[in-house]
């Protein structure tokens, strides 16, 4: 494997925001998905056909990638969140790969989701990326993405959606079986159902008791932050992975703030990511740096399941995106 700026010196590609400290003059969002890119070949090994596809996703879209970078600025870079870690961007990276989770999920950057009371990792039938997309330890997560986006850039590498059921398993550090009561008929009664059913678990995170500063939750709306606007709000997100204690059990980052995710919520069982369906359910979405120590928006706790927020249907050609919002991919086990 390559060390990363050379690399990218070698392509001949423009050096990001990525590497810039906050207030540099920004690169274009064409470059910054450029640089994003060859990251995801050269530290996770994304084939070239894979990239291929993800390139056509991208190239749809005027806004997706890690934030627009004309209003975008970052509380920190990669280079400040690895010295913080005692290290350079490479040695952290070398160190978040762990070669048992490689051998059950196949790929590196992703872990195995399990119930460790009943079962070892090596029971697992789906692994986790380990942070948010494009799942490479220092890099600042895509945003500005749709739900229908997310699912097919997952697709594109032969990955794919998470249930919430997988997200929340994930979060909560044991992945437990399917828990929707479908016969409910709406997104609204199978959520209050759901969370009168883990409401004695309301004070579980994914770093158990919650402690301000220890995940990224330190960002903060642009002040031209309008309602939601492109060109008025900044993702002011964090390079993945710069909080090391914000983890859960299972081994999964940044599940707790940062960006939000996109998930799958079926609404019957033919919409369920976690049975091999492709049309999917409806939206939901959880995490963000929004609800935590800067503003409480909402409640949140690991089995928490949100309201039907900007709800749609997830393959929707109008799912919604917006400047904090994200995802991550989980790839079943074969």
């Amino acid at each position: 494997m390559k060390p990363f700026l050379p690399y990218l010196m070698a392509l001949g590609l423009a050096l990001t925001p990525l590497a810039l400290p906050s207030g540099a003059q920004a690169q274009t969002l064409a470059q910054n998905n450029e640089a994003m890119f060859a990251e995801m070949q050269a530290v996770r090994g994304v084939s070239s056909s894979a990239m291929s596809r993800i390139r056509q996703i991208f190239a749809g879209s005027s806004w997706i990638g890690q934030g627009n970078p004309a209003i975008t600025r970052h509380p920190m870079t990669p280079e400040q969140a690895a010295e913080r870690q005692g290290g350079t961007v490479d040695s952290v990276r070398r160190h978040y790969r762990n070669a048992r989770f490689e051998r059950i999920c196949g790929h590196p950057y992703e872990v195995p989701l399990y119930d460790p009371a009943t079962q070892s990792p090596e029971d697992a039938t789906v692994c986790a990326f380990m942070f948010e997309y494009p799942n490479v330890p220092l890099a600042y997560p895509v945003t500005w993405v749709t739900a229908r986006e997310a699912a097919l850039l997952c697709a594109a590498e032969g990955a794919r959606m998470g249930d919430a059921h997988e997200w929340e398993g994930a979060a909560a550090g044991a992945l437990l079986p399917p828990d929707y009561p479908f016969q409910l008929g709406s997104p609204q009664a199978m959520r209050a159902w759901h969370n009168n059913r883990y409401a004695n678990q309301s004070n579980v995170y994914s770093i158990g008791t919650w402690r301000s500063g220890v995940c990224a939750t330190g960002s903060s709306k642009s002040g031209s932050c309008n309602g939601g606007s492109f060109t008025g709000c900044g993702s002011n997100t964090y390079p993945a992975g710069s909080f090391p204690q914000c983890h859960s059990p299972l081994g999964v980052y940044d599940i707790d703030g940062n960006a939000a995710e996109h998930m799958n919520l079926p609404l019957n069982e033919s919409q369920m990511a976690s049975r091999g369906s492709t049309e999917l359910g409806v939206t939901e979405m959880k995490g963000s740096w929004f609800i935590w120590d800067t503003v409480r928006a909402h409640p949140h706790w690991a089995r928490w399941r949100a309201p039907f927020w900007h709800g749609s249907r997830v393959m929707a050609q109008n799912s919604h995106r917006n400047y904090h919002l994200g995802f991550r991919c989980f790839r079943d086990v074969r």
